[in-house]
Order: C-alpha cells, then structure tokens, then sequence
C-alpha cells in the first residue's frame, strides 16, 4: 500500500554493499535492456499533471520508489523551484510495475516495438 505523506513515513534504501546489495544501474546493464532510440515511447502518462499534483502532493512521489529499474525520477524544473516527473524508459526492465502500482493509474505502459527490452542472458 502506499501511504500518504500526511499520515506516515519510510525510509530511503540503504547504499549498496556491492556483495550482497548492488547499485541500480549496474543490475540494469546485467538485463540487457536494448531500447532502439528512434522507437515511440512505449512508457507515457495520460495526464501530464498528475504526478506532481497527485501524487507527488499525497505520497511523496511513489513512482520513484517502485519501479525497480529507476525509471521514474522527480528532478528539479528548469525554471523556477519546482520538481517534474522525469521517465528514464530506455532502463525500462518491462515488469509493468508502474503500470500495477501508480496510485492515480496514470502511467501508460505499452510493449516496445521491435522486441526490445531485457535479454536475461546466463539465465
């Protein structure tokens, strides 16, 4: 369940030990995930608002812990002192977590043309 910011708490993920415990973007490299830079976009949102006046406002941006790849990533406007959702899809791992577990069901999650995505290999 994910819990609102007004009522709870949780922590941040401890930093990876490299033994048990490894950093995001080097468990992502070892699926493989192959994303062609000219294909559409096959991770949008149907409401562009929503993530900051949703669910960033009431739970603290959930989409940023969920997906285990690190697609999802409040980063700072351009202009001004707000925050913007950022969607990182070419680390996609394509577990259709957010797809599951968007509190607003605003992530559109589509399968990639071209039979991209992770490979798995040695498994």
């Amino acid at each position: 369940a994910v819990v609102s910011t007004q009522s709870g708490h949780y922590g941040r993920d401890p930093k990876p030990d490299n033994k048990l415990t490894f950093d995001l973007l080097s468990s992502v490299a070892l699926s493989g995930t192959n994303h062609e830079g000219d294909q559409p976009p096959h991770l949008t949102l149907k409401d562009d608002a929503v993530p900051m006046q949703r669910n960033y406002a009431l739970f603290d941006g959930p989409e940023q812990r969920f997906c285990p790849a690190g697609v999802y990533e409040y980063v700072p406007e351009e202009e001004g002192d707000g925050y913007k959702l950022q969607i990182n899809a070419q680390n996609c791992v394509h577990c259709k977590t957010c797809d599951i577990k968007c509190p607003s069901q605003n992530i559109n999650w589509v399968v990639p043309e071209g039979g991209g995505g992770p490979t798995y290999n040695g498994m």
